[in-house]
């Protein structure tokens, strides 16, 4: 009966598991800030997480030599939904709070929608969505309170982040619906190409001393291998592809419903973070908006 269940709802599991995972990252993120750089996780996050990926792309034989031509977009789509969101995503976790940067990843669909009235034709205007974006930017303003931080200057290079982030992921959605979807790619080939390419650019471009220092811990070093990396990213991305080719880029997009939710609750229960009565009321202001700009 359950296993009937899931078949047939495989979409639905597959967006709520994706959000779940997701909303669980920001912890590992902030754990694994105490010990390497935000560039080394990003790095090390990436690299463990495509090695598998290759493996299990050439198994299936996923790779094609067509897909070549395209490799172009496997780039734009490994700075805008790899190396700009995760750096951002994780710097924003190492400032703020991991519930309040969570949180605020909930912008990423008010973003997906914006970008996608300007560039995708199928999307119209209504009032019910812009509706849904004036309430959608309240609930990031009232995020936006620095009360319990160290400094207004901290807390505004935090938010600053998670928004940067949460622009360039909100692209990659609009970017993948206009140039990937139509091309049919695997999810397995897609992820791995977009996952390479991120690796070269993070080769260049992170210093690696001291990186080993995250075996210090071993939590950090479990939540980076298997929260970040297997999960967060090589599994989390083959859902992304999936949901993006299965459902559309601004219906995959409202998976972002589920990570600021899970983020708070995490980052409460688990990491004992004092999240404020005004935090919770930004982010279920900011679901309330997204909710409206998906009617």
């Amino acid at each position: 009966m359950r296993v009937s269940f899931i078949k047939n709802n495989i979409a639905a599991v597959a967006f709520i598991g994706l959000g779940i995972i997701w909303g669980t990252n920001f912890l590992y993120m902030r754990l694994a800030t105490q010990y390497i750089s935000p560039l080394q996780i990003v790095f090390l996050r990436v690299v463990i997480s495509v090695l598998p990926l290759l493996v299990l792309g050439l198994v299936t034989r996923a790779f094609k030599k067509w897909h070549l031509k395209h490799w172009h977009h496997f780039l734009f789509m490994s700075v805008l939904a790899t190396v700009i969101y995760y750096f951002c995503f994780v710097k924003g976790a190492q400032i703020l709070y991991s519930g309040i940067a969570g949180a605020m990843s909930g912008a990423t669909p008010i973003f997906s929608f914006v970008l996608g009235t300007i560039f995708i034709k199928e999307e119209k205007l209504t009032a019910s969505k812009v509706l849904g974006l004036i309430i959608g930017t309240i609930g990031i303003i009232l995020l936006a309170n620095p009360a319990g931080l160290s400094s207004s200057e901290d807390f505004f290079k935090g938010f600053l982040y998670m928004i940067i982030g949460s622009l360039s992921f909100g692209a990659s959605f609009i970017y993948a619906k206009k140039y990937l979807s139509p091309l049919n790619i695997s999810a397995t080939a897609s992820t791995s190409y977009q996952l390479v390419l991120a690796t070269l650019i993070l080769l260049v471009t992170t210093d690696l001393n001291d990186i080993g220092n995250i075996l210090v811990n071993t939590e950090a070093f479990i939540g980076l291998v298997i929260g970040l990396s297997l999960l967060g990213t090589g599994i989390a991305y083959l859902i992304y592809y999936y949901l993006i080719n299965r459902m559309g880029a601004v219906k995959a997009s409202s998976v972002t419903y589920i990570p600021p939710v899970v983020a708070l609750a995490v980052g409460i229960i688990i990491g004992n973070e004092p999240i404020s009565i005004l935090d919770c009321m930004g982010a279920f202001i900011v679901l309330c908006g997204v909710y409206l700009l998906k009617k």
